[in-house]
């Protein structure tokens, strides 16, 4: 029969060190650099006297040239606790107006130029806090921010294929000028969005039918046209979540 290996004492220390060894690399091998989720920022315009501006976060312009009712895509920053915020005119490069907010890792938002504000300027400028993960399976969540100064508050309806104004109810109501509501979730399917001046049947904004299949995040931007009177209110929607 073959002898049975025996380590001495020396032999045992030797492969005591080679496993440490071992160790060592495998560990340096599975460490990675730490990775800080980004923040997304994008730009609304709801003014009706700002000129066209641009918006520059911590000293970099995430959106050119924007004007009135556009809703810009989102741009990738790095987090930052007390972000400054800018909005310059476009043309001449002169700061309008300034803040500054908080922009989270992970997080979504949206710098927001109004004329709310009782300023000398007639604009003011804030941050929204955008959702940033799809609705549930099935649902839709929709966010509406009503500045159709003109048209005063309103009713906000989501209506189903085949029914009409009449027999629906608003999703919104009352919803005054400068409101914002926090996302509203619903069940998903192809509706019709209807506006009306709150508590009347008379619509001011009808949408083209809008084919909803579950997980949209969007937000609706609600002005007075500034061409035509029929219709008198313009809607101007976006994603909030691709």
């Amino acid at each position: 029969m073959a002898k049975a290996r025996q380590l001495t004492l020396p032999g045992l220390a030797a492969a005591a060190a080679l496993s440490l060894a071992l160790a060592f690399s495998l560990s340096g091998c599975v460490n990675v650099a730490t990775y800080t989720q980004p923040t997304l920022v994008r730009a609304i315009d709801a003014s009706y006297v700002a000129p066209p501006f641009n918006v520059i976060v911590e000293g970099s312009t995430i959106a050119g040239n924007v004007g009135q009712g556009t809703i810009t895509p989102y741009a990738t920053l790095t987090a930052i606790a007390a972000a400054p915020i800018e909005i310059a005119n476009a043309g001449t490069g002169d700061s309008m107006t300034t803040t500054s907010n908080p922009l989270l890792a992970g997080h979504q938002y949206s710098v927001f130029l109004s004329d709310l504000s009782g300023t000398p300027s007639g604009y003011t400028v804030s941050v929204l806090t955008d959702q940033q993960i799809s609705a549930p399976t099935g649902h839709s969540d929709f966010r509406f921010l009503n500045q159709a100064i003109k048209t005063g508050a309103v009713d906000v309806y989501m209506i189903p294929s085949g029914v009409t104004l009449a027999n629906s109810i608003p999703i919104v109501a009352n919803l005054p000028v400068g409101g914002s509501l926090s996302y509203i979730d619903f069940t998903s399917q192809t509706v019709t969005m209807v506006v009306t001046p709150a508590g009347k049947a008379t619509p001011k904004y009808t949408s083209p039918a809008i084919y909803l299949s579950g997980g949209e995040v969007r937000t609706v931007l609600l002005v007075d046209a500034q061409l035509t009177s029929n219709p008198p209110v313009e809607a101007f929607i976006a994603d909030d979540v691709n």
